[in-house]
This record gives structure tokens, sequence and C-alpha cells, in this order.
């Protein structure tokens, strides 16, 4: 990566200082469409948002982890985190977003051991929960119903006290690509941002500094494509480097 070798400019300066004009989570508004039809899926949780239940611990995009993990852990993803990590303890029921078919158990070429699910929805699109506690009790052709029981939520390193939360992706029937769930996942993403780390952690490009700021202009992703943040002058930069 190369050092920033030019000046931050005034204006970068300000924008980082005091943020962009509109709410950290605008959610535009289509008065020709239904909520339904825009946001098609419900969150996997049947208890609310808290401490002791559940909460956002790191949006889809390009967050500032994903960023500095760009080149290892998230290059698969284009150097973006690729789903939504909810944290929640072990043991807590994960429910199917949505009407579907079982797709896949334990599909470990798909990451986000040690337990994985996929479901196929009807509309094109296949969540994808990870990090589970344990293998789920369903098998690969087996309808599933919008908060139906699908899993248990785990921990990538299996101790159950170090970083236990669901990782929840929406991709593509194909398995290739995935989208942003604050999009088409119908919920108050606004108070979701006050019950965890704040959502304001995106990486900055210098030379277009108000790009992916926000929860819902975050860009798809194709797995293994190109980085898309690999940039001259990012903000926070990456010292030493």
């Amino acid at each position: 990566m190369r050092s920033i070798r030019r000046a931050v400019p005034f204006a970068a300066l300000l924008l980082i200082a005091f943020g962009p004009a509109r709410p950290q989570s605008h959610i535009k508004h289509h008065a020709t469409r239904t909520a339904s039809e825009l946001k098609p899926f419900r969150l996997p949780f049947t208890s609310p948002a808290g401490p002791a239940t559940w909460y956002l611990a790191q949006p889809y995009g390009n967050t500032v982890g994903a960023y500095f993990q760009r080149h290892d852990t998230y290059r698969y993803g284009q150097g973006i985190h690729f789903g939504v990590d909810f944290a929640a303890p072990c043991g807590t029921e994960i429910v199917a977003i949505g009407d579907g078919v079982v797709s896949e158990v334990d599909k470990l070429s798909h990451g986000a051991l040690p337990h994985n699910l996929l479901i196929d929805h009807p509309n094109g699109y296949t969540s994808f929960y990870g990090h589970l506690l344990r293998r789920a009790q369903l098998y690969p052709g087996q309808r599933v119903t919008a908060g139906q029981v699908v899993a248990l939520s785990g921990d990538p390193d299996e101790t159950c006290h170090s970083r236990p939360h669901l990782h929840l992706e929406i991709r593509d029937h194909s398995h290739t690509r995935a989208t942003n769930p604050v999009t088409l996942i119908d919920a108050d993403w606004n108070a979701l941002t006050l019950a965890g780390p704040s959502a304001r952690g995106f990486e900055r490009d210098l030379d277009d500094p108000r790009r992916w700021q926000f929860l819902d202009d975050q860009p798809d992703i194709v797995f293994s494509g190109r980085l898309l943040n690999d940039y001259d002058y990012p903000w926070p930069p990456e010292w030493g480097r």
C-alpha cells in the first residue's frame, strides 16, 4: 500500500469531522412499490434487539475492519464485508428470513465455520447463515417458512465467549454474488445502529469521500472479483505501510 504523499484536502477534513449531510442510516423511499416488494425478508431473530439478546455488530459493506483485512480475510469478497454480523449468545434461535427451500447444509467451501446453512428463496435470492453452533437439522430440498427456527447461533472460534455471532449473507441463486441485506430486510435499521457498535465505521476514499458511507448504499460484490477498495488515499490510513 502506498503511503499518503499529499496533504488531505481541507474539504475532506471537514467531511471527516462533521460527516455527510444526510442521516447515517438514510433509507430510500419508493412510493410506487410496496414495503414487501422493496424489502421481502425479515430479521433472523424472534426476540427484540438488546445487549442481552442480539445486536448489530458489523454491517455489510466497506467497513474499516474489512478494509484493513482486504488482502486476506475479505479478499474473496472484493475487500468488502459481504454479510451482516449480529452478535448473539451461543444457542440463540435463528429463523429463516423468508419462505424457501434448503439449498445446502454445511457446505464448508462457503466458509463461516463451524457450520452454515443456505436457503433458496423464490425471488432469486439465497440467504446464508454462518458460524452456527451445530449442524442444522434440515436437509437439501426441505421447504421452510419465514420465521421458522432453522439453526442456533454459534462462535467461529467454537468457544462461545470469544466472538459469538451470526453471519448473515444474501446471495443470488448461483452463490456468486452478494448484495446488501439492509436493502432487503424489513427492519428499523436506524434503531439497530443504536444497540451495538457504531455503523459509521466505513472506510473513506479521499478521492471520492462520500461514496459507500451509509448503511444502504454499499456495493454488491462478485466473489473472487477484483478489490473494490484498494485506495491510494484512504481514511483512516494504514500508518506505517
